[in-house]
């Protein structure tokens, strides 16, 4: 039987990857797969470094711990273009895993072509990002503009540490 992980990730606390279990785990179970263990965060993609359940996601890996890797879409690895998308995908090929993308049916197909739908989806993934940062930014700048409060309402109740000044980095030095 072929053991299986599942990689789930939502961009913030406000969302939940119930959905994206909840399918995935009945896809596997109608492939014939066995869930050994399931990978969940919490955590934009854009965040090189910061998704602490990928990085065991691709350790386990390394240890055979599974044969594939079940996502719901490719962009769930990353959003940070075709270049780390294909990193992700040909580490764990190194270890023997492969990654099937449930709305990606073509993560499946033989050879080049996949390497360039990979490539290309990362790229699509990418800009989609983007461009909602735009939409984003252009929203805020148009509010700012007429007059409407943007950001924090009301006041910073957080309590922050102070900093101490930075140093020169080569203070003395001429």
């Amino acid at each position: 039987m072929t053991r299986a992980a599942l990689y789930l990730r939502v961009s913030t606390k406000e969302q939940s990857t119930e959905n994206q279990e909840s399918v995935l785990l009945d896809w596997a179970k109608r492939r014939g797969f066995d869930v050994v263990k399931i990978y969940s965060e919490e955590e934009s993609a854009w965040k090189a470094g910061h998704q602490r359940a990928l990085a065991q996601l691709v350790s386990d890996s390394r240890k055979g711990r599974f044969d594939v890797v079940l996502v719901w879409a490719l962009d769930r690895l990353s959003r940070e273009g075709a270049l780390r998308i294909l990193t992700i995908i040909d580490r764990l090929k190194q270890c023997g895993v492969r990654v099937i993308s449930y709305q990606e049916s073509w993560t499946e197909a033989p050879g080049e072509l996949a390497e360039l739908l990979y490539a290309l989806t990362a790229w699509v993934a990418r800009m989609e990002s983007e461009r909602r940062s735009e939409r984003t930014k252009a929203g805020l700048q148009r509010a700012m503009k007429e007059g409407k409060p943007v950001g924090k309402r009301g006041p910073d109740k957080k309590k922050r540490k102070k900093r101490a000044p930075k140093m020169a980095l080569f203070s003395g030095v001429e």
